[in-house]
């Protein structure tokens, strides 16, 4: 959309940074939709795995072009990294947290079957 960023920001901080985020939502969709079986925690795994990658991969990005030099390249959208990221770092961090918490429950509950 015209307008909401600079003519001038680098495409290799752009392109990676939308595709990646278009394959994050699409990943989030259908984890959301397959949540209630082993597909759907797979699923979750890979969107949260992806979606860390890019954020990280943005961060880089974004260092490598100087895209922090020049705050004016990012136009309106300079609220993504600013508050919107961190809070998506979070996020990621605590999801791969109930996803591991999951993991020790059903490790623990299939020990206890067998004992």
């Amino acid at each position: 959309m015209p307008g909401v960023v600079s003519p001038e920001l680098p495409l290799a901080f752009a392109r990676p940074a939308a595709y990646g985020d278009l394959a994050t939502a699409v990943l989030a969709l259908l984890a959301i939709a397959a949540l209630r079986n082993r597909l759907g925690i797979m699923l979750v795994w890979a969107f949260n795995l992806l979606g860390t990658v890019d954020l990280l991969y943005a961060f880089y990005q974004g260092n490598r072009t100087g895209l922090g030099l020049a705050p004016g390249l990012q136009g309106a959208a300079y609220f993504i990294p600013t508050v919107l990221v961190p809070l998506l770092l979070i996020t990621h961090g605590l999801v791969f947290r109930l996803l591991l918490r999951r993991e020790l429950v059903a490790v623990s509950l299939s020990s206890q079957r067998a004992a």
